[in-house]
């Protein structure tokens, strides 16, 4: 039996993705499959780290099913991508309600909603076949509220009833599914954001700063790596009690 475990990381260039590469990148035995759309940042990856250039938008079920079968078994899923617009002001009619043009809102569904969903249906297969699999879906405190940023809000509600859905799929065979709700979070997505939403979000947590992208790697690598599988169709907060629930 193959003693090495392979973990696919999507959006794993930067921000909460990177700090989750190298988290698992740092466990014994684990080889790392990065995934993002390009890799122009300055990062640096560990030697035990496969660059996957990839775009997830505009995917249909054969183009995932297509990438699995480039890829030697993966052993824990991590569907971490996301994309975000600010939209202002929010209900401008020129791009045909609420801010966002229709590619704006196509590229948001298809990279925070359509892609973990493709890929969980063509990794399914493989998992069930092993009976062990673990899927990490990095999802948000905004799935919960009125998020100002409507179809962002919308694609992280419906992420974490797919890892429901998933969870009750896959369970009996030995699989977990399971998320991650964090909150406001030092990212590029973080900084894009208007100085008035930061400090919103920041006058909601108890320490008064935005979490660390390495604090919500930590959760999603001990959900994608030891949790007991007692745990599963969970979503576990990140959010320093930003929306206690």
């Amino acid at each position: 039996m193959n003693s090495i475990r392979t973990v696919l990381v999507t959006g794993g260039a930067r921000g909460i993705g990177f700090e989750t590469v190298k988290a698992f990148a740092a466990q014994p035995n684990v080889r790392v499959i990065a995934l993002d759309k390009s890799f122009e940042s300055s990062n640096v990856f560990p030697n035990n780290v496969q660059k996957l250039e990839y775009d997830l938008r505009r995917k249909t079920a054969s183009d995932f099913q297509s990438l699995v079968a480039t890829l030697e078994p993966v052993h824990t899923l991590v569907n971490n991508a996301g994309t975000l617009f600010c939209p202002s002001p929010a209900l401008d009619q020129s791009n045909g309600g609420l801010g966002f043009t229709p590619d704006q809102v196509d590229d948001i569904l298809d990279t925070n909603l359509r892609a973990p969903v493709g890929l969980m249906e063509a990794f399914a297969p493989q998992m069930i076949y092993r009976k062990e699999g673990r899927i990490v879906n990095v999802g948000s405190v905004s799935a919960f509220t009125g998020h100002p940023d409507l179809w962002y809000g919308v694609s992280k509600a419906g992420i974490l009833n797919a890892t429901k859905t998933f969870a009750s799929l896959l369970g009996a065979h030995g699989c977990t599914v399971n998320a991650v709700a964090p909150g406001p979070t030092l990212t590029e997505m973080y900084e894009s954001l208007p100085q008035s939403r930061k400090d919103m979000v920041e006058r909601t947590v108890n320490s008064g700063r935005p979490a660390h992208p390495s604090e919500v790697a930590e959760t999603i690598l001990w959900l994608g790596m030891s949790a007991p599988l007692y745990i599963n169709g969970a979503t576990i907060d990140v959010n320093d009690s930003s929306y206690p629930r």
